[in-house]
């Protein structure tokens, strides 16, 4: 089988292209070069994921089109756009061009927004709140289209995800936690929060890639089976670093408000549907993914995040010189970074 992964020089495109498939070749397509790790294990193809001419010469040889390219919400909302929908309409174009058996598209669990039930099923109304969560919409509207039209087309909704070369917002707790601070949490993290390893996603990724047409084509949430609350999980990493520090509680009013106005000002790359998920529960049921394609998650949020955190404590002084414009870039802390000295 030959996959072609868009996308691939980000965190969940490095993941899958190291990760021990027997009978499979790969070709990955990215704006940017592939990660050092993967540089020999695949054809590398720089394109730009909204050129349907150059996707559908890279799409030729696929049987499988992996197609994870997308902005991050830290990014601009027309570039989210741009990317996340039109770019996946030029993908979906060209994998009909080149006659693609079947299209695997990485969407998120950020298209329910901020649901009240938990956990959050995969027919729940998808109400976006933001231009991340809404582009994603966009982008599953498009594969559901060309699902209607005959292309197999299994949709995956990921939990947020942790593994190696994972930085994004997590290297400020793991910053803080090396340094011997405290880590504040809205209303101090007491919140069930799902999460997921890479590594999971990846097996359920290879699952739909290999099953049968009429048990892969749908949609399937993708999380952690074990996870506790924010402060729980965060509290493993702190003690890790073996500083003695805490979770610490922030008020959540005034923590909210100063979140949004300095998100607003693009002064913190917490963005809002963030600041609105510290303060509520958000987990979603795994059991369409358990029982038609036998997933099942091997780590829990806690495993995830320590060895992402020892991951990084190994990698630190180059993680923290990256760019901050995907996963595997830390975050710009912005005026959070001037908040260190409190805690």
């Amino acid at each position: 089988m030959h996959v072609v992964v868009t996308g691939a020089a980000g965190m969940l495109g490095t993941a899958l292209l190291a990760r021990p498939w027997p009978g499979v070749t790969w070709t990955g397509v990215d704006i940017r070069p592939l990660a050092p790790r993967v540089r020999g294990r695949a054809t590398f193809v720089r394109a730009d994921v909204r050129d349907v001419e150059a996707m559908t010469r890279a799409f030729r040889s696929a049987d499988v089109v992996i197609h994870s390219a997308a902005a991050l919400p830290s990014h601009r909302a027309a570039e989210i756009r741009s990317v996340d929908v039109e770019g996946t309409g030029s993908a979906l174009a060209a994998a009909r061009r080149a006659g693609v058996d079947r299209f695997v598209h990485i969407s998120s669990t950020a298209v329910y927004g901020l649901p009240r039930d938990c956990p959050t099923p995969e027919d729940y109304p998808c109400e976006p709140v933001d231009p991340y969560s809404a582009a994603k919409l966009g982008a599953e509207t498009a594969v559901l289209r060309h699902r209607e039209q005959g292309l197999c087309a299994p949709i995956v909704r990921p939990k947020t995800f942790l593994g190696e070369e994972r930085l994004g917002l997590f290297a400020m707790l793991f910053e803080w936690a090396d340094e011997g601070r405290h880590f504040p949490l809205i209303g101090g993290g007491d919140v069930a929060t799902q999460m997921l390893d890479v590594e999971d996603l990846c097996a359920a990724i290879q699952l739909i890639c290999e099953a049968p047409d009429d048990m892969a084509n749908d949609t399937f949430n993708i999380g952690a089976r074990e996870f506790r609350t924010l402060r729980e999980d965060f509290q493993a990493v702190l003690d890790a670093a073996g500083h003695g520090r805490r979770v610490l509680a922030m008020p959540v009013g005034p923590a909210v408000a100063a979140l949004r106005v300095l998100a607003a000002t693009r002064l913190s790359p917490v963005y809002k549907r963030l600041v609105h998920k510290l303060t509520r529960d958000s987990y979603v049921s795994i059991d369409r993914a358990t029982q038609r394609l036998g997933f099942s998650p091997r780590f829990s949020n806690e495993q995830a995040l320590l060895k992402t955190y020892e991951w990084w404590r190994a990698n630190a002084a180059g993680a923290r010189r990256s760019a901050g414009r995907t996963h595997r870039d830390p975050w710009k802390q912005g005026a959070l970074s001037l908040a260190k000295a409190l805690f």
